[in-house]
């Protein structure tokens, strides 16, 4: 079993896989900035809403008011946070769309390293031609 696992481990496949999750991860803390740090402050600002990650409905409460879901959410308050949500599906897209035009990429020169069609190769005889000879073969014998 061990040995399995060791030839499973060192194929290249696998090591393939780990860098992707480890650029994966890189990848996903690159879109949570640009999310959290430049696109949701400019939509915060054109709402004219202070930290757009802050919107959010206390469903219970303490009957105080706070300024942070943070805040409401070490005072016991149940709290949905519907900005983080909105933020996380924001990131969420980003991250679809860069693998979309990474994998249309891929494709792309998957497809010109296909080789060329067979209309390079010499066509052998058709269907005809060869009715033709194996009559002809008969006839001779």
């Amino acid at each position: 079993m061990l040995k399995e696992f060791k030839e499973f481990a060192v194929k290249g496949n696998m090591i393939d896989m780990a860098v992707g999750i480890i650029i994966g991860g890189a990848f996903g803390t690159i879109v949570k900035s640009l999310v959290d740090d430049v696109i949701m402050p400019l939509v915060s600002g054109i709402f004219d809403i202070p930290d757009f990650s802050n919107l959010f409905i206390i469903l219970k409460g303490t009957g105080e008011d706070f300024t942070s879901v943070e805040l409401a959410r070490e005072a016991g308050a149940s709290v949905l946070a519907y900005g983080q949500f909105i933020n996380a599906v924001i990131a969420f897209l980003i991250v679809a769309w860069a693998v979309f035009f990474l994998v249309k990429g891929v494709n792309h020169l998957k497809r010109k390293q296909e080789p060329e069609t067979k209309a390079d190769e010499p066509k052998g005889p058709t269907e005809v031609e060869l009715l033709a000879e194996i009559r002809d073969s008969l006839k001779n014998k």
